[in-house]
């Protein structure tokens, strides 16, 4: 049965959401699932705005069938070639033989390479325009916000910005589809970091040259491909986006990160955020990052200022998971932390080499001294070293 909702006149919802979804990308825990959106206009010609994850096709096509009641899919417009958007055009192109897809050029030879489909299709460049009646699309490239072919949408007549895969989140939803429907900040926002930092978050430069052209456009409504739609209060997740892409941090405190092997390089850690709480640091946050996986860790490294690594040695390189982590955050290209180190090693420490030629490859990484140093275990010189490590973080 269908499951529609006109969110413009003549614009209509006919998202999905997938609660059995346990990895998305099969990369990323969503212990909430995932939401799937994608939008219909109705005019002198219809017009899809994107597909639909294989996994709530079915949904979707009820809602498809309905919204049309009896017309024919005139315009099926891809501004992103992922498979979770797209995986629909074949069972579409056999249901509307007549169907026209727009999309960038990258994106229509990519339907072949994916479903081995040749498409007549319009390709479409920066500023082309596409009449539907009352409403005209205003297309915009978008270069890997974030692959190659992602193109927005922007509709003049309402208003509207077809943002594709940017203003996205983790999560899937409940009925109230607009962020202005749910406490978003409380139960929302650190998803939409989550997924903007893992997801896109590598391509800051891109980021923001999109965001500048979104700037030029009186824009009334945000229409992504996942989570919620933004009709008020744009000014929010603006910002947001604007401090992930320019690696600005949101929290001004210590983030701190360990990887140990029998609970010493941990209780260095819980010893140094004990220390930071006595000089007055608030909302200081400790990680295991054997226990907690990577993609919160790094949404985590791009919220706070200041981050702490510490890492037990392990045959003789950074102990596995924090050199995944270190790993991740230099892949997503994060800038401009202040950062301390605490290495461990029973006879042959490398930990604190290895962690500081990682982040020496990385834009405006400040390591704070001293970088404390454990033989085994905490003891009275290494407590004073933390000590003063708290001190420097704290400034």
């Amino acid at each position: 049965m269908y499951n529609v909702r006109e969110v413009q006149k003549n614009i209509w919802w006919l998202g999905a959401s997938d609660r059995r979804l346990e990895l998305f990308e099969n990369v990323y825990p969503v212990p909430e699932g995932m939401s799937y959106n994608n939008y219909v206009i109705l005019d002198d010609k219809t017009c899809l705005m994107d597909g639909i994850d294989d996994a709530v096709s079915r949904q979707f096509l009820d809602n498809l069938d309905h919204v049309l009641a009896g017309r024919t899919l005139d315009y099926m417009v891809v501004q992103h070639m992922e498979p979770d958007h797209c995986s629909c055009i074949p069972e579409l192109l056999l249901r509307y033989p007549e169907m026209k897809i727009v999309a960038s050029q990258k994106a229509i030879q990519m339907i072949d390479q994916f479903y081995h489909i040749k498409v007549d299709g319009i390709a479409v460049k920066e500023k082309d325009t596409l009449e539907l009646g009352h409403h005209t699309l205003n297309f915009f490239t978008a270069p890997m916000v974030h692959w190659p072919e992602v193109i927005v949408t922007f509709e003049a007549a309402t208003g509207t910005l077809f943002s594709a895969d940017a203003f996205g989140a983790f999560g899937a939803m409940s009925g109230n589809i607009f962020a202005d429907e749910v406490d978003w900040d409380q139960d929302w926002k650190s998803e939409a970091r989550r997924y903007y930092v893992n997801i896109v978050g590598k391509y800051g430069v891109q980021t923001n040259a999109l965001l500048k052209k979104a700037a030029a456009l009186d824009i009334k409504m945000i229409l992504p491909l996942h989570g919620h739609l933004w009709r008020s209060d744009f000014g929010k997740i603006i910002e947001l986006y604007t401090k992930w892409a320019t690696y600005t941090p949101e929290k001004n405190s210590v983030a701190i990160f360990y990887g140990s092997v029998y609970g010493n390089t941990a209780n260095a850690a819980d010893i140094l955020a004990m220390d930071l709480a006595e000089l007055g640091v608030k909302d200081v946050k400790v990680f295991d990052v054997s226990k907690t996986h990577y993609s919160y860790l790094l949404s985590t490294a791009f919220e706070y200022s200041t981050l702490v690594f510490a890492s037990a040695t392990y045959n003789a390189e950074i102990f596995d998971h924090m050199h995944t982590f270190l790993t991740d955050i230099k892949n997503h290209n994060l800038s401009g932390r202040k950062v301390g180190l605490i290495e461990n090693g029973s006879w042959a420490s490398m930990a604190g080499k290895k962690m500081t030629e990682i982040l020496g490859t990385m834009k405006d990484m400040t390591i704070l001294e001293p970088s404390v140093k454990l033989t085994s275990s905490v003891d009275d010189a290494s407590r004073a070293q933390l000590k003063e490590l708290a001190t420097a973080l704290a400034k």
